[in-house]
């Protein structure tokens, strides 16, 4: 059985094909957390089913002292939002709400009293970068 563990600062994303290898993952993740007195946040912690049964309900996993991870439609992992579908699918529906809100918000405050040019700079400045890293 493969899986796959993304670690990145204190952000880790479990990946595995099956529930129950996942729920060993997750228990092996735990041993190692507590020999150094860390343990999992279950308020920020979720499960996502991704693949043709997604949308079927599975065994619950749980952490060593019994609380549940909740299963979500949607998970943040680094800015990234990945969805809950048949295949591996990303979102970026976020990242453009934000890009037109920036935008939307430098329009109205300069309007049409700025030159071209500084709206392209301010576009480029403010709104790209919002674009470039959610992908």
């Amino acid at each position: 059985m493969w899986f796959f563990v993304v670690l990145y600062a204190d952000d880790i994303l479990l990946m595995s094909p099956f529930v129950t290898g996942l729920q060993r993952l997750l228990r092996a993740r735990e041993q190692v957390l507590d020999s150094i007195d860390m343990t999992i946040n279950v308020k920020k912690s979720c499960c996502m089913h991704i693949g043709a049964r997604h949308d079927k309900p599975c065994a619950k996993i749980t952490t060593v002292d019994g609380r549940e991870l909740v299963l979500a439609d949607e998970i943040r992992y680094l800015g990234v939002f990945i969805m809950r579908a048949i295949k591996f699918k990303c979102s970026v529906d976020h990242a453009k709400r934000s890009f037109y809100r920036t935008a939307n918000s430098i329009f109205a405050r300069v309007g049409r009293l700025a030159f071209e040019e500084v709206m392209v700079q301010l576009l480029k400045l403010k709104c790209l970068p919002i674009m470039t890293r959610s992908l």
